[in-house]
């Protein structure tokens, strides 16, 4: 288990699957699904509830997903609330561009937390790695590559995006949006070495072989190239 900063940033740079899920997949207990998401290959999961939670519910809620990555190594973000990443024993929380300023969330979840930030455009991935201290998030998501349920009302900015990010980008990034199996390869053509992910996991009727798919989907890219 990843407690110090130092800890945290290696798993992170030695990332390349991320899962995202809410706190009561499909209304049960995410323990199974975490662990089989883990065991398929991804070395981080976040918690991400789309309602509103007193932070006693989250509390709640991040139990599991502070258990299963513990048990596996990997690391456990909190979704928006980088004010509850002690209380909720997590690695560190993830923010949007109009959530808060990097800096705030960082000083929020404490000095050994990793910040990441979401990313949507040329200028924001620009932006994000041109940030110095602490405004400079520790690792960024850049899409969504396509147009996904999760993110309603927010259009795909295509595969142009990736490979921006792949030709700039001076943070670890994670593609994210839409992407699952059958679209992986291209996301991994495009220059990207690490994903996001919840439906393709989250919904699989094998969760653990949906997750190893996507990471050797990832690999065999990333041999070719």
């Amino acid at each position: 288990m990843a407690t110090t900063r130092a800890e945290r940033l290696a798993v992170l740079e030695g990332a390349r699957l991320y899962f995202v899920c809410d706190g009561r997949p499909n209304g049960g207990d995410p323990t199974p699904l975490l662990r089989a998401a883990m065991r398929g290959g991804a070395e981080i999961i976040q918690l991400r509830e789309k309602a509103p939670r007193c932070a006693e519910e989250l509390i709640s809620l991040a139990e599991p997903f502070r258990r299963v990555a513990a048990e596996h190594g990997g690391l456990f973000i909190l979704n928006d609330r980088p004010d509850l990443v002690v209380d909720c024993g997590a690695d560190g929380a993830h923010v949007g561009q109009d959530d808060m300023p990097v800096s705030e969330a960082r000083s929020a979840a404490g000095p050994d937390a990793l910040i990441g930030l979401s990313t949507h455009s040329v200028e924001q991935v620009d932006a994000a790695c041109s940030a110095e201290g602490a405004e400079r998030p520790d690792q960024i998501s850049v899409g969504p590559v396509w147009a996904t349920p999760t993110k309603e009302g927010r259009p795909g900015t295509g595969l142009g995006l990736l490979q921006h990010a792949t030709r700039s980008a001076t943070l670890p990034w994670f593609a994210i949006g839409g992407i699952d199996t059958g679209n992986v390869a291209e996301v991994a053509a495009a220059g990207a070495r690490r994903i996001v992910v919840v439906r393709t996991i989250r919904d699989a009727p094998d969760p653990e072989a949906a997750a190893g798919a996507l990471r050797s989907a990832l690999a065999s890219e990333a041999t070719a190239h």
